[in-house]
């Protein structure tokens, strides 16, 4: 199995570098799982992960208590830490949750958003047109990233667009671009999401968004199916 490259080394006596270091293991370790990469019933071994990471036990430690507490990993007795159940119907839940919370910040920003934001908008959709063109898929997430924020942000109701990045970070960027279709899939919603806006539509725009986010997540679904996540004989194994 495939792991992520080591995380860079820490700067010498940098305030809050364990902190740090512990929230990027924890978001390998989220895109591991999230990728299919470790599946349920997987033991997940802190030596291992610390090597392969390049970083001490400790901050991987950290990072385990920390997905322990968001369901990720569960600590089993003479065991350790083993990577939670995870069905199909919990990931539709994870993105059935951004959906509706990301489909009522669309309808709040059509009467709040500008011009200007609208300029804006269209020129991240030209720019995810082009990385798709030139197969750039980390370009496409990034252009992807600051498409939603703009909108996020145009509705004007930060406690919401919190709880949304919240919702988000179960899906670690960087896999949208592994998922068959996505690229597709980004380009076309997002024209339909930008004209909604223009229309001045909050209905079509919530209507595109949560249809967007609920798709991406059926892209997900469809990927992990191919990686033998479900598999009726998988009966765990370790990281090792």
């Amino acid at each position: 199995m495939a792991l992520p490259a080591p995380l860079p080394p820490p700067p010498r006596r940098a305030l809050g570098t364990r902190l740090q270091l512990s929230d990027e293991a924890a978001a390998r370790i989220r895109e591991l799982i999230m990728d299919g990469r470790v599946r349920p019933g997987d033991y997940l071994r802190l030596e291992r992960l610390a090597m392969e990471f390049g970083i001490s036990v400790t901050p991987v430690r950290e990072a385990l208590k920390t997905l322990r507490s968001e369901g990720f990993v569960v600590l089993e007795p003479r065991r350790g830490f083993v990577v939670a159940p995870l069905s199909k119907r919990d990931v539709q839940d994870l993105f059935w949750v951004q959906a509706g919370i990301a489909a009522e910040l669309a309808a709040r920003a059509v009467p709040r958003i500008g011009p200007a934001a609208l300029r804006e908008l269209d020129g991240l959709r030209l720019g995810l047109e082009r990385a798709m063109a030139a197969r750039r898929p980390d370009l496409m997430e990034d252009g992807n990233h600051r498409f939603h924020r703009k909108i996020n942000l145009a509705a004007g109701s930060p406690k919401l667009a919190w709880s949304l990045g919240t919702a988000a970070r179960y899906v670690p960027r960087g896999l949208y671009g592994r998922l068959a279709g996505w690229p597709d899939l980004a380009v076309r919603d997002h024209a339909l999401i930008l004209a909604a806006l223009r229309d001045g539509d909050p209905r079509a725009a919530a209507r595109e968004m949560r249809a967007h986010i609920v798709q991406a997540g059926e892209l997900l679904v469809a990927h992990l199916e191919r990686r033998g996540m479900w598999r009726e004989e998988h009966s765990g194994g370790a990281l090792t």
